[in-house]
């Protein structure tokens, strides 16, 4: 049968079919043809102050929900500022569908000075996502929607770009059909399996390093490592899938000494959904003496830079169904619960003052936050704090920007989380600096009425590289800025905005923050003296 859609409209049409609900852009002249189709659709539009924005919250979205953030963007310059959160969600592998417009077909390549015109924009996306595809025909469009959800369902997942040009997006679409069929991911090597159960059955001493991609294999998790009575250590994109109050847990401490002490004296590490990436340990290469056991859906990653003894390219939760009921429980021996205690405390005992001070204030932060909250946090001192002591007892708890390590992901990326999980607590953490990247967004949050407590550590500077400055012998420059009256320029967007006067206080606005239309800017001093 003959669409009577356009192509940009057939577009919206297929992400329906795809279940997505919300998308996140700025309408420009060269999308109207896909907000012809938002106008027809029942999905959500939220409209940003700035396409990196845009990327960020669909980043947050995915993160929280677990399904793709969706963005549509122009050609050209709107693009381009999502770069930076699509390279953020490809680092992280967030699943992200990215639709722009491009110039029309007989432009493409010619440089002729069009409007927003990137003489290849599909090349210039190709290194930030999964696939960059451009559909010059309508029967191309279902199976790049197809290719793209085959990624998010069964593959690493990231980024995806589509684009079309404006003649193809004007242009009669195609006859819709329902959505391709839900792609799997790989399901484990059976022997594979056995060969990882054999080793694990061997050990007295198993560790188990857990990333992301074990978010949803918690339950399994626990179960391994009570069975075994082994020690668990989740990255940072892994806090929650196992309680950190779990005796066997050290919580996401793999950069201090103590923790990698413990991953030192295994004789077996299982590592699951983990690159075991520079940014997880910040060590050149992590102190691993015993068999090695990797587990990933991407099968580079399960023989990177650490070759396994034993390798099963598989979703994480598939490989733990199949593996754990096999393994053989330690009736007694394995790793001491008082030996874990111990190492926890040793951990927050070794903290320098300013860290000190930090865990101050996110103590504060985890009494007012209900268990199930999501913390979403920036590249600032006290967040890096809290990647490796901040608690978290629920999966899909704690995003923080870790491999691409960009500023200005906590406030959109939060509106974001809040967005797709709205039944959630949600808290953005960020710095002085990083939050002024992308303080328009407080304007969204406001207009959409999100109850987001927003957590401003501020310093007046870059803390970070200042102290690295002075440690190598180099003068200072371009970290002492000139930060605006934040509070001022809280209620100017329209928001609540306080400086709590003690930890007390700071709590009591956090609780009631969650209940309140519309966000609360609360900012904490590095020099307040209650934190001295």
């Amino acid at each position: 049968m003959t669409s009577n859609l356009s192509c940009g409209q057939a577009a919206i049409a297929l992400l329906e079919r795809y279940g997505v609900d919300t998308v996140f852009g700025i309408p420009g002249v060269h999308t109207l043809e896909f907000y012809r189709g938002l106008a027809a659709s029942n999905i959500r539009h939220i409209a940003v102050r700035h396409e990196q924005g845009a990327g960020f919250m669909a980043d947050g979205y995915a993160r929280a929900s677990g399904r793709p953030g969706v963005c549509v963007l122009i050609t050209g310059p709107g693009l381009t500022n999502a770069a930076t959160p699509m390279g953020q969600a490809f680092s992280d592998s967030v699943p992200m569908l990215v639709l722009s417009s491009v110039n029309a077909t007989a432009d493409l390549g010619k440089g002729r000075g069009k409007l927003h015109e990137i003489t290849n924009q599909q090349a210039a996306m190709a290194p930030l996502t999964a696939f960059s595809r451009s559909v010059r025909a309508a029967n191309e469009l279902l199976p790049a929607f197809a290719d793209a959800f085959r990624v998010f369902e069964s593959q690493r997942p990231r980024p995806v770009h589509i684009e079309i040009p404006l003649d193809v997006m004007a242009s009669t679409g195609p006859a819709l059909k329902d959505r391709a069929p839900k792609s799997q991911p790989p399901a484990p090597d059976a022997q594979a399996v056995k060969a990882a159960v054999r080793l694990i059955d061997s050990a007295q001493r198993l560790v188990i390093l857990s990333g992301g991609g074990a978010a949803d294999g918690g339950d399994f998790l626990q179960s391994l490592l009570e069975k075994r009575r082994g020690a668990l250590i989740p990255t940072t994109a892994g806090k929650g899938a196992v309680p950190d109050s779990h005796p066997r847990s050290v919580g996401s401490s793999l950069v201090l000494d103590a923790t990698q002490d413990l991953l030192k004296s295994a004789d077996v590490v299982v590592a699951i959904g983990t690159e075991l990436g520079e940014t997880d340990s910040w060590v050149e290469r992590l102190p691993m003496a015993g068999k090695l056991v990797r587990i990933d859906i991407d099968p580079a990653c399960i023989v990177r830079d650490y070759r396994p003894d034993v390798a099963i390219l598989s979703d994480a939760r598939a490989a733990l169904e199949a593996l754990v009921p096999q393994v053989a429980a330690l009736a007694q021996g394995g790793i001491d619960e008082a030996e874990l205690k111990a190492l926890r405390s040793r951990n927050r005992d070794s903290l320098p003052p300013l860290k000190q001070k930090h865990m101050a204030v996110l103590d504060a932060l985890r009494a007012a936050l209900p268990v199930d909250g999501i913390v979403v946090s920036d590249m600032t001192q006290i967040a890096y704090t809290a990647t490796y002591t901040f608690p978290c007892d629920r999966p899909r708890s704690y995003f923080h920007p870790s491999g691409f390590g960009t500023l200005g992901y906590a406030l959109p990326a939060a509106i974001g989380a809040k967005l797709g999980t709205p039944e959630r607590a949600v808290v953005a953490v960020a710095g002085d600096t990083g939050l002024l990247f992308t303080i328009q967004e407080l304007a969204t949050a406001v207009e959409y009425k999100l109850p987001i407590p927003i957590l401003l550590w501020n310093n007046d500077a870059l803390g970070q590289i200042a102290g690295d400055m002075v440690e190598l012998g180099i003068p200072e420059i371009g970290v002492r800025l000139r930060n605006p009256d934040f509070l001022a320029l809280g209620k100017a967007f329209g928001c609540r905005a306080v400086r709590p006067a003690n930890l007390k206080v700071l709590k009591r606005e956090i609780e009631q923050a969650f209940g309140r239309e519309g966000p609360t800017l609360i900012e904490v001093r590095e020099d307040a003296e209650y934190l001295a």
